[in-house]
């Protein structure tokens, strides 16, 4: 939980920041305290989220996909008698594969004229 600098001296009784005592010198340690936790988190946040980019931006990743996707497909036209399923099954992973390289491309182009901040 976010605590603001009035918060806190709230909390110690309603002490003005002008007053310096041990109290408020206690109240300013908590403070910083509180903003290193924060920060820890934050810092821990966008470790995971750069963690979360590489892996679904990863070449490991596109290929398990493909390999699921080939399975998947492969074993449904097995399933209702397509004949040579597994050939069969390799033209939608190839057009799976094909699709996540060319997606960047398009977000480059969505980021650009469409998302506007």
């Amino acid at each position: 939980m976010l605590y603001s600098r009035d918060d806190i001296y709230e909390a110690g009784g309603g002490l003005s920041e002008k007053k310096l005592t041990s109290t408020s010198i206690l109240l300013d340690m908590a403070i910083l305290s509180e903003l290193e936790k924060q920060i820890d988190l934050i810092n821990q946040r966008n470790r995971k989220v750069e963690q979360d980019k590489k892996w679904e931006t990863s070449l490991t990743r596109r290929i398990s996909l493909m390999i699921f996707t080939y399975l998947a497909i492969g074993l449904y036209l097995q399933a209702i008698n397509i004949d040579r399923p597994w050939i069969n099954a390799i033209v939608p992973t190839i057009g799976f594969f094909l699709s996540t390289l060319t997606l960047p491309f398009f977000r480059q182009i969505w980021e650009k004229y469409f998302y506007k901040q």
